[in-house]
């Protein structure tokens, strides 16, 4: 999947999720300060993702998310063949 592609699909999910417009949903968006996401959220964010992915995102990485960006570069970052 291209990083549009995940993109297209992370806002698909959050807007799905949490009743959000699509159209108002970007790579910028912050997920605490823009779409007041609480941390209660973005724990069942996470577990929504590990369902749909199958993998977990790992802690350290899911500390350091913010941004709608920031999930689609993990996400990508979890779908890269090991080298």
């Amino acid at each position: 999947m291209s990083g549009e592609q995940l993109q297209s699909w992370v806002i698909d999910l959050l807007a799905e999720m949490f009743e959000l417009d699509k159209a108002s949903l970007t790579a910028d968006s912050n997920l605490y300060e823009d779409l007041d996401i609480d941390s209660i959220d973005a724990v069942d964010l996470a577990v929504k993702l590990k369902q749909l992915t199958g993998k977990r995102l790992q802690p350290e990485v899911f500390k350091t998310i913010r941004t709608i960006g920031d999930v689609v570069d993990a996400l990508a970052g979890m779908t890269e063949p090991v080298a």
